[in-house]
């Protein structure tokens, strides 16, 4: 089942850093690692959306 989502450019940059990094495991490129941690905490502090 496909799901149609509005997504901002910040959450459509991490879903794809995600992908990478999984495509690299399992060795695991450490630089998207730390990027992945990077997006997500400024993800987290960007207000909602409504």
């Amino acid at each position: 089942m496909k799901r149609i989502l509005e997504l901002t450019e910040g959450e459509y940059d991490l879903i794809e850093t995600v992908r990478n990094y999984k495509r690299s495991f399992p060795r695991g490129e450490p630089r998207l690692r730390w990027a992945l941690r990077v997006m997500l905490e400024e993800l987290l502090e960007e207000p909602l959306e409504e």
